[in-house]
């Protein structure tokens, strides 16, 4: 019995060791555990800038860790533009890890990613954002580092935008379909300062940057996005960030908003 507790409590040490590269706004190179499956409600509170209105956006989303290696998401998008919450698409996400460089406490990863994102909405913006307005896929690279209680994380990826469906058209000429997208993420774990029980929380400070790039206007945004997270019994997951523009060149309807997202974990899913 005494072999069979400090194994499960080594176990959670090490998820809390590991938690700050967790981040909010981007996904890091780690995968979620095999087997596992993880489901996500992300509540996202975006201010119109003409209008000021507050649009909300519901994606449930659901995770499934299919191997050490490679994790899958599945996900759809609702929000009440049009004043009542209604569907709007859905998208899949795929992220195969193909570097590991691990050691006690410190690591280096690198992943490959990719993603298909089909919506119906009607288009309003010259930027390309899949969880809103937009059709398309994305192929991506992310590496991440973690050392103690750090994590650093970088990531770009190519962008494409589709014809919406129905029969909502690309409004900006063919050329400005395609995109270039980046992120730089710093993750802090807070508290606890030291682990000596299963059931502490675990707080982490996250700051991410964020941005895209038209490969045909050259025009482009830049977000910054300070959040707070907060996970319990290394299972049950809460984030807290607001995300807003620091340059404006590539039009959007929403520079500024408020992400809640919570998400549960259901480890040893499948045997």
């Amino acid at each position: 019995m005494k072999k069979i507790f400090i194994f499960f409590s080594m176990l959670a040490a090490y998820n809390y060791t590991w938690a700050q590269e967790l981040f909010v706004f981007s996904e890091p190179a780690s995968n979620m555990a095999t087997k596992s499956i993880g489901l996500r409600l992300n509540n996202n509170f975006e201010r119109q800038d003409i209008s000021g209105r507050y649009i909300y956006y519901l994606n449930p989303e659901i995770m499934w860790g299919t191997s050490k290696k490679l994790m899958i998401h599945a996900e759809g998008y609702f929000n009440n533009s049009a004043s009542a919450l209604k569907a709007t698409g859905g998208g899949i996400y795929g992220k195969y890890r193909f570097y590991s460089d691990d050691d006690v406490h410190t690591h280096f990863r690198m992943a490959a990613y990719a993603r298909l994102a089909f919506n119906n909405s009607p288009m309003m913006q010259r930027a390309i954002d899949f969880d809103e307005c937009n059709s398309g896929y994305e192929a991506g690279m992310v590496a991440t580092k973690l050392l103690n209680k750090i994590a650093l994380s970088a990531g770009a990826s190519i962008i494409h935008a589709t014809n919406n469906g129905n029969g909502n058209k690309f409004l900006y000429g063919n050329s400005q379909r395609n995109a270039v997208a980046y992120n730089f993420s710093f993750g802090k774990l807070l508290l606890p300062k030291e682990y000596v029980s299963y059931n502490q929380a675990n707080v982490n400070f996250m700051l991410e940057v964020l941005g895209q790039t038209n490969l045909a206007t050259g025009k482009n945004f830049t977000d910054l996005a300070p959040s707070l997270q907060f996970i319990f019994l290394s299972k049950m997951r809460v984030d807290m960030g607001y995300r807003f523009a620091l340059l404006k060149d590539l039009q959007r309807t929403t520079t500024q908003g408020f992400l809640v997202r919570v998400e549960y974990n259901f480890f040893n899913a499948f045997k």
